[in-house]
This record gives structure tokens, sequence and C-alpha cells, in this order.
């Protein structure tokens, strides 16, 4: 089959990268969203996320004519759909973005058709998916109901890339392509060897979903045991970053670095889709949850102490004492402020510090809604630098670039052990 036109529904982190990377091979694509605004910054070729050399492959796309935006889907050969798949309350899966999705996009469909779920899901949403496809177009058939011989075509294929090396990723990495049949998947393949250098692995769709919570519990599990070490160091009075660094020079040893805990809509979230369906087998998942959800308490809670060693070093009322926190996104390097416990840290601070907490975050230029209700603003890094109190909760590269000398009544928490810091005298 020929794809000539191909539609991704969701133009976010992943699906606009994804377009512009389709449309940079002459094809035509149809970017969908919700949200006007992004839809309209792309239709000036423009980007509305930051990942590096997008800008210009989108720029590059919608001036010759590949790429353009809408917020109303429209016929295509084939569908990749890129929504969010959040959880809800007690961690609950929350699949309303992607059943959305298909009612928006059924009226369009026609016989030929292939659907590719992108988004990270449970295991089985491929399945809901096709359901609610057939239940909004009786007149067509599905994979579930007619096997080979069906109109449609569905498959799963997760996205597996790192923010801030998304366009190489996606186009060398290997995918991991679950169909609903044979056909399915052959045609899935046949779609993204339009772009894809790594190889496209066939398996069944439920195999697929599992695969992309695999990888990710997998980390969350090994950030947890590096968490875990760095709150146990602290109270035997033991760096952390010296015992890791000696650690790992054993040939079998990888230990992870710590950090204020686990953030990004991927690591954090999709464990959870583990336990919520294997609750009582998922031990060992669910520990590594807690740990990392716990640890940005432990970060606050060693804050406060050294608010209160400021306090009482320079006779200066607990309301007066002053807090930098440097880094708000989830991971070095990005704007992606997604589940990110930078920021999280920081809210809670400022909750109980009112007035006395700073930000910088170099790679955003607008202040983010939850900061300027919590009254915190965004400064440079030498405003910062000034604070009573320096908090490390981000690893990006030029914070390592500015060194700091402590004052006697200043303190500072690094979290990522990679703040170039010295004590005066």
């Amino acid at each position: 089959m020929k794809f000539e036109t191909i539609s991704v529904i969701g133009l976010g982190y992943i699906g606009l990268p994804t377009a512009a990377v389709f449309a940079s091979r002459k094809i035509n694509v149809i970017g969908v969203d919700i949200n006007p605004h992004a839809v309209e910054t792309i239709q000036r070729g423009e980007i509305h996320i930051v990942e590096p050399d997008l800008d210009m492959l989108v720029h590059a796309a919608v001036s010759g004519g590949f790429l353009r935006a809408t917020t109303i889907p429209e016929p295509a050969d084939a569908f990749l759909l890129a929504v969010p798949t959040p959880f809800a309350d007690e961690h609950q899966p929350d699949l309303s973005y992607v059943e959305s999705a298909c009612r928006s996009i059924a009226p369009v469909l026609k016989k030929g058709d292939l659907i590719i779920l992108e988004s990270t899901s449970p295991v089985g949403t491929t399945e809901k998916m096709a359901a609610w496809l057939a239940a909004a177009r009786p007149d067509l058939s599905f994979p579930q109901q007619v096997g080979e011989q069906s109109d449609v075509r569905i498959a799963h294929c997760p996205e597996r890339v790192l923010p801030g090396h998304v366009l190489r990723e996606l186009v060398q990495n290997d995918r991991v392509i679950g169909g609903m049949t044979a056909e399915c998947a052959r045609q899935a393949v046949q779609l993204y060897k339009t772009f894809v250098e790594g190889e496209c692995v066939v398996t069944d769709v439920r195999t697929a979903e599992l695969c992309k919570l695999t990888e990710n519990s997998f980390r969350d599990v090994n950030i947890a045991f590096a968490n875990e070490l760095s709150i146990i160091c602290d109270k035997l009075g033991v760096n952390v970053w010296e015992l890791i660094r000696l650690a790992n020079r054993h040939p079998r040893v990888d230990i992870l670095q710590p950090g204020p805990g686990v953030g990004g809509h991927c690591i954090a979230v999709d464990p959870w889709f583990i336990v919520s369906q294997a609750p009582k087998e998922s031990r060992l998942i669910r520990t590594a949850r807690q740990v990392n959800d716990s640890k940005p308490h432990w970060v606050s809670d060693r804050i406060d102490h050294l608010v209160q060693e400021v306090s009482d070093c320079a006779a200066k009322p607990l309301g007066q004492v002053t807090i930098a926190c440097f880094g708000l996104a989830f991971k070095a390097n990005i704007d992606d402020l997604r589940e990110s416990p930078a920021l999280a840290i920081t809210l809670a601070l400022a909750a109980r510090y009112p007035s006395q907490v700073v930000a910088v975050e170099p790679h955003i230029e607008t202040r983010p809604s939850a900061l300027e209700q919590a009254g915190v603003e965004l400064v440079d890094f030498a405003s910062a630098a000034k604070a009573d109190v320096l908090v490390f909760l981000v690893d990006h590269k030029i914070f390592s670039e500015h060194a700091i000398e402590l004052q006697a009544n200043q303190r500072a928490l690094d979290t990522r052990g990679a703040a170039a810091l010295s004590v005066n005298g």
C-alpha cells in the first residue's frame, strides 16, 4: 500500500517531531491538535515546544507544503495517535484522550486505512481503541471482527525516544510494532520504514504495549535504588557521589545517579499502568514508584533543615531566609515540566515560605502559571546565587559552568551532584 497522506493526532513532544520527520520525506502530513495555539504556531512554520533542530525541520516542512496543522481531522491513508495517557485517581489509567481521538477520526475513516496507537498505554488499550472505532463505524470491518480481511488495519507502536534527542532517535532507534493481525503489522512496518533506519521488530499488540511499560519500569527500579542509596548515605554521613563512582568501578555494577525524584510523562507514569493491572504481582515495581515519589518530600525536609541552619547561624527570622531553586524541568537541558519533581519541590517550598522563593530555569521564557500563582519569580543565575539557601534540582549544563563560592551564612543542597560549589574559607 502507498501512504500518500498521513495524519498525526496530537502535536506534542512526540507527535510534532514524528509529523515533521514524515513530512521531510516529502509525504503529505496533516497534524491535528485540540490546542488552537499549537495549530496556529505550526501553521506559521514555528514550534510551540523545545527540541533541538525541530524548528528548522518544521519550518522546511510547512514552507514546502508537506505539513499543515488543523484542529479537525481530515481523511488520510494512515492515522498515528500520539495523545496523552496520564493516570487518574489512585494511579488508574486515564484513556479519555485516546477515546476522544478515536471518536474524532471515526467520521473520516475509509476502507484501507491504517491506524497506529503510539501513546504509551496499559495492556489491552489498542483492543479498546479498535472496539471504540468499530462502534462508531459499523459500516467498516475491523481486525477483531474479521481478522486479516478487515477494512481497517490497527497496530500499536510505542515511541521510545529521549527528549533532547528525539529527531535522531526517531530515525535510528529500533521500533517494536504490535499488529492486531499479521497484515496490520506488515502495513505498519511499511509505513515506519519511510524514515526508520533501525529495525522494525514485529510482535503481538499486547506484548508491544507491555514492552514500553517494561522498559520504563526497569529504569524506574534502577533509579529508585540510587535514590534510596542517597538517603542512606545522607544518614550515614557518606558522599553518595563518591560512593557510586567507586562502586561503579566493579565490572558488573552500573548504579545510576540519584536526583530529587523522577519526572516526565513516561517513567513517572508508566509503571503504574502495570501495577494497576497486576497489583498483587508487581510488588517491586510498586515499591520503586513509592521510593521515587517520596524523594521530593525528603528533599523538601532537607531544605527545611538548611533554612533553620541559616536562621540560627545568621540570627535571621525564618520568614526572611531566601531560597533559590535551580532548575524546574524534569530532566537536564530541556524545557519539559511534565511531572517534574523539581517544579513540585519549588511549589511546595513556596507554600511554606511565601515570597521567599525564586527559581532559575534557563530553558523557558514564560513563567508557568503555577509559579505565578505561588508567587515564585524567575530570576537569572547571578541573582539566585545570592540567596541564603541554594537548591540545585536539575543538572542543566549551564549550571555547572557557573562557579559559586558559598559564604559563611549560605547553605546549598545539590540533588544532582553537578553544581560547581565551593565554600569560602
